[in-house]
């Protein structure tokens, strides 16, 4: 059951640089009205955000959402934590994974879907330094190949 189009607020594409993506989570974010707001304006970042799971419950850390231009008071923190909302399977699931060794929760896409703010989480693995070049020396490859397909 589709709820309309989907509005991209933020991306974090150095994530899937970084971390082997293991699984994708789609959860709903706990916000305020100026945050919501702002969000429309497109004042998100994603980078160096991540998520943990304490007293079962899903919190986003270091997600910075720019204070609303046009609110004169009661504007929000820019940093402060927010809750995730995901369903109680799905946050046992999230919990169990995370505390491996190597995994975490960090946060993919910022989007509107339906008029209501979501964030696709992802349970990654970090990658090594020559995980990194192999993945690089991969794409590059491909690349050749694929040019070298066009010219024929």
């Amino acid at each position: 059951m589709e709820k309309g189009p989907i509005k991209l607020v933020a991306e974090n594409r150095k994530a899937r640089h970084d971390y082997i993506i293991v699984d994708q989570y789609e959860a709903g974010l706990v916000l305020t009205g100026t945050e919501v707001q702002s969000l429309r304006l497109g004042k998100a970042n994603l980078k160096d955000s991540y998520a943990k799971v304490k007293n079962g419950e899903v919190w986003l850390y270091q997600l910075h959402i720019s204070p609303y231009p046009f609110a004169y008071y009661n504007n929000h923190d820019p940093l402060r934590v927010r809750k995730l909302l995901l369903h109680k399977r799905e946050i046992l699931r999230l919990y169990a994974k995370a505390n491996e060794q190597g995994h975490t929760l960090v946060p993919l896409k910022l989007y509107f879907k339906g008029g209501k703010a979501k964030i696709t989480l992802a349970l990654a693995k970090g990658k090594r330094e020559f995980d990194k070049r192999e993945a690089l020396r991969e794409r590059d490859r491909n690349r050749e190949v694929e040019r070298a397909r066009r010219q024929r």
